[in-house]
């Protein structure tokens, strides 16, 4: 049987499902998801498959600032083969309209 493509590295797919997960967790105020708001700032991960994220919300005073970083980690533990997450809430820089990709723009009527 044939191994892996040369250059295969099975943590890129594992990330891939990483942002899958990301992408099940909503702004409740906003109809698109958080890595398509440009919510999310940074996601590592090494070679123990430990992730780490730094997120922000859409304002600190969010009604959901309790509760959703918490549902984004959870959402990630649960990726079969991660091993930890570490969620860092970040404010700098501030989240702005202007890091929203264009799917969320399409999706909000923003063009």
């Amino acid at each position: 049987m044939p191994g892996p493509p040369e250059g295969y590295d099975p943590r890129e797919e594992l990330m891939d499902r990483v942002v899958a997960a990301i992408k099940t967790c909503y702004d409740p105020e906003i109809p698109v998801d958080i890595w398509e708001l440009g919510l999310v700032y940074r996601v590592d991960m090494d070679a123990n498959r430990n992730v780490e994220i730094d997120m922000t919300l859409t304002s600190p005073m969010c009604p959901v600032a309790g509760e959703l970083p918490e549902q984004v980690r959870q959402a990630v533990l649960g990726v079969e083969d991660v091993n930890d997450v570490k969620l860092e809430l970040v404010w700098e820089p501030p989240w702005h309209q202007g890091m929203m990709s264009e799917v969320a723009r399409l999706q909000l009527d923003m063009f």
